[in-house]
């Protein structure tokens, strides 16, 4: 398995770094909080560590440390607008149950 992303997720992406002017893509993981127990972290990436499990989609290296790969197995990032809000948006076949304000989730 890998971990994905759509074209609408890659667009933002490479317009982000393009403005930014560096960057090789993204690092993904998980850290313990909230309601359900852990959270999606994302940042943008600049270099890969030696550690890092890597995935290319489109062009965009998706860095992940070895820890939160077994989180993240399968998941494909979006980048969704929904109304007045847009942002990155994780589809998890892991995921098991969310709490009620969607910051957290539980595998």
């Amino acid at each position: 398995m890998s971990v994905t992303m759509t074209e609408a997720a890659v667009k933002h992406v490479n317009r982000y770094l393009s403005r930014r002017g560096k960057g090789i893509g993204v690092r993904l993981g998980v850290k313990t909080t909230g309601c359900s127990g852990l959270a999606y972290t994302l940042e943008y990436a600049d270099d890969a560590s030696p550690e890092d499990i890597e995935f290319e989609d489109h062009g965009i290296k998706i860095l992940i440390d070895p820890k939160s790969l077994a989180y993240l197995e399968g998941t494909q990032l979006d980048f969704v607008r929904e109304g007045l809000n847009e942002g990155f948006k994780f589809s998890n076949p892991n995921e098991r149950d969310r709490c009620g304000c969607g910051e957290s989730f539980r595998i």
